[in-house]
């Protein structure tokens, strides 16, 4: 049988197996050598692993959808980093697992949202977003006011996440729930939030 380029666009066997090996390799090609460059697997100075309240936080934000309409990526051209400040890198996202980047922009970009508001205007931005922002469709969230942040898996969380490369301590581990006692979904979410985009914020 010749091999032609005609043999193969005519047998669907050969066109699918060829198709998967063309994608295998380029897919490789372009992953394999991010796992061995320090840019992309160590933490840019100032990033810290999440606290057991930013965790429960992101846990939060994870359930409640918010990554539907927020990206947490700011890409690399003139509007965006003059809107949203430096374009996002992977060192800032090495003990997200996984990260929460995204195009998907129904709403505003929250990558640099850290320090850029007060607890108290995420609060109310929560309970009803339209009482900061009047044209918001955001959806409001008041019971994270008073659900109570969820302590029961924190410590099995983080010994997880840990197995993947988080250096949280034994220590950090023990005194998780402790950290969550009394602290509510809300409290959690803010924590989140604002801890979010802090290491280059300031660089242009």
């Amino acid at each position: 049988m010749s091999f032609s380029h005609e043999t193969i666009e005519k047998n669907i066997t050969w066109m699918i197996v060829l198709t998967v090996l063309a994608v295998s390799v380029g897919g490789l090609v372009e992953i394999v050598p991010l796992f061995f460059q320090k840019s992309t697997t160590e933490a840019v100075k100032g990033v810290e692993p999440y606290t057991p309240l930013q965790l429960a936080g992101r846990d939060i934000y994870l359930r409640e959808g918010c990554y539907n309409c927020h990206s947490q990526m700011v890409r690399p051209f003139r509007a965006e980093t003059e809107r949203y400040g430096h374009y996002s890198v992977a060192g800032e996202y090495v003990y997200d697992h996984p990260f929460q980047w995204g195009s998907k922009r129904t709403g505003p970009d929250l990558h640099r949202v850290g320090g850029r508001y007060s607890d108290d205007w995420h609060r109310l931005h929560l309970n009803n977003p339209r009482d900061v922002v009047p044209e918001s469709n955001m959806p409001a969230y008041p019971w994270l006011a008073t659900n109570a942040a969820d302590a029961s898996d924190i410590e099995a969380k983080m010994r997880a996440l840990r197995m993947v490369g988080v250096p949280y301590t034994d220590e950090q581990i023990g005194s998780a729930k402790e950290q969550l006692a009394g602290k509510t979904e809300q409290d959690a979410m803010v924590a989140y939030l604002q801890g979010l985009g802090l290491a280059l914020k300031n660089v242009r």
